[in-house]
């Protein structure tokens, strides 16, 4: 009898429901739209109410329910809190998006203030442990779910004056293997997206500066900055059916910057 495959494991979201960090703008807001328009209930956190609900106001365009939560997720009480009403609202989570982050300033090593490099720590890397920490009993309590951490391409390699951000996304980076193979056993996978340079008003201060953005640019062999949209679909993948085997893996959405 000739063997037959299985079908594909078709890319939407029906009927899961998410949380995304930085929700109200750029990357984390596509993403959210994304998933809202992939079939998924979404909760949006973020800092700034009123982008929020705009952000939520489009999702219930959509027909998908939605939650706003605002929370400063280097707190961490006030992730465990949103945490827990983001499954109170929703009933459960099945996606959880740390996308939350950013810089907004370049330095060499030598003359780097210090409270520059704290910062960038602790809203990259110590945010995303936050929501870990938060969500995971959930998370392996009902043994399914995925969790995607957004990195970035600064983390993969030497990004001279800004290695404040390259080390937090690259730590960011271990974080998710590591939380991967714990969590591994629960059926809750746990994968980066990485972003190259996408534009956005976090990259603005690059942008403005027609040198700075000429050099990195250069580099990339697409010749040009990503949209966030282009983050969107790739994060619809990680967070379906579609990568049920995929885990502790580092999804590169650069234009090709990271093999030149």
């Amino acid at each position: 009898m000739t063997h037959v495959p299985a079908q594909p494991t078709g890319i939407n979201l029906a009927g899961k429901t998410a949380l995304v960090t930085g929700a109200s703008r750029g990357i984390g807001k596509a993403i959210a739209l994304a998933y809202a328009a992939a079939g998924a209930d979404v909760a949006v956190l973020a800092r700034n109410r009123e982008l929020l609900d705009e952000v939520a106001a489009a999702i219930g365009a959509l027909g998908r329910r939605t939650l706003v939560l605002v929370a400063d997720v280097t707190d961490g009480a006030q992730v465990e809190a949103a945490v827990a009403a983001a499954i109170d609202g929703l009933g459960h989570l099945d996606v959880v998006v740390n996308n939350a982050g950013g810089n907004n300033f370049m330095s060499p090593i030598v003359g780097m203030r210090f409270a520059g490099w704290t910062k960038t720590q602790t809203l990259n890397l110590d945010s995303t442990m936050h929501m870990l920490q938060a969500v995971g009993p959930h998370l392996v309590e009902r043994r399914t779910g995925s969790v995607i951490n957004v990195a970035s391409v600064a983390g993969l390699a030497a990004t001279p004056l800004m290695s404040h951000y390259g080390a937090a996304k690259a730590a960011v980076l271990s974080l998710t293997r590591s939380a991967a193979v714990e969590w591994a056993y629960a059926g809750v996978r746990v994968n980066a997206l990485v972003p190259g340079w996408v534009e956005t008003d976090l990259t603005d201060f690059a942008r403005a500066n027609e040198a700075i953005e000429q050099g990195l640019i250069a580099r990339v062999p697409m010749q040009r900055w990503a949209t966030v949209d282009e983050m969107a679909g790739p994060a619809v993948f990680l967070a379906s059916d579609a990568s049920s085997f995929m885990t502790g893996q580092t999804l590169i959405v650069d234009g090709g910057l990271s093999v030149t």
